[in-house]
């Protein structure tokens, strides 16, 4: 079993850096993990598709490393997309089905022994969804 915090997990959430959080943008989603209490901000420029992404994350390791793994292939996926992959993610973090077919999901794989760092996994995803289908009223 490879160690759940590799060195490469671990050099993902650097690139979160790159995808600052704007509060100002049309679209914004929320996530909570009900297990760890992580969270997960995005915001994005467009409510059809993820577009000029912006995220604000307070997690752990694993949570952070997904989201740094969602933001490097998010740019023009659209809600329909999005879902596929969460419901995807589900199965494999549940042990029922193959890893979603996302760049760099492998980075993630450590962490699937650990089911309390599933809900984490989806955290980028979840949030997603909810900036694609919540836009905000005057935007």
């Amino acid at each position: 079993m490879a160690a759940l915090y590799s060195p490469h997990l671990l050099s993902l959430a650097v690139e979160l850096a790159n995808y600052p959080f704007d509060k100002d943008k049309p679209a914004i989603g929320h996530a909570r993990s009900r297990t760890c209490g992580s969270t997960i901000s995005l915001s994005g420029g467009s409510p059809e598709r993820i577009d000029d992404l912006g995220m604000r994350v307070a997690a752990c390791a694993v949570g952070q490393a997904a989201a740094a793994v969602f933001a490097q292939s998010a740019q023009g996926r659209d809600a329909a997309d999005i879902g596929h992959t969460l419901d995807e993610l589900r199965g494999w973090i549940a042990g029922s089905g193959p890893a979603p077919d996302w760049p760099g999901i492998a980075a993630l794989e450590p962490a699937l022994p650990h089911a309390g760092r599933h809900e984490a996994i989806l955290l980028p995803w979840r949030a997603a969804l909810d900036a694609l289908c919540n836009e905000r009223a005057g935007g």
